[in-house]
C-alpha cells in the first residue's frame, strides 16, 4: 500500500493498526531491499516525474484578470 501511494495513516484506517507500527512495517521491509545501482555505476535511462512547469509571462498579473496597482505617499 505505502509503494502504492496510500500514506501511514491511510494504511493505518485500512489496516486497523497505529501508524507507527506502519512505519516500522515499512523500515523493515525497506532494509532489506537491495540497493538501486552501485554509486560509480551509471543508469542508462533515467526517469522523470511527470511534473511539468510553465515558464513565461501570463495574460493576466492578478488572480481576477486585473492589474493590481498600489500607490505610496511619502511626506
Amino acid at each position: 500500500m505505502y509503494v502504492n501511494g496510500s500514506g501511514f495513516r491511510a494504511i493505518e484506517r485500512v489496516k486497523g493498526v497505529h501508524h507507527t507500527t506502519v512505519i516500522t512495517w515499512v523500515k523493515q521491509v525497506g532494509e532489506l531491499l537491495p540497493d538501486a545501482y552501485a554509486p560509480e555505476t551509471v543508469p542508462e535511462v533515467g526517469e522523470l516525474d511527470e511534473l511539468e512547469t510553465f515558464v513565461g509571462s501570463k495574460k493576466t498579473k492578478s488572480g481576477s484578470g486585473r492589474r493590481l496597482t498600489t500607490s505610496s505617499k511619502e511626506s
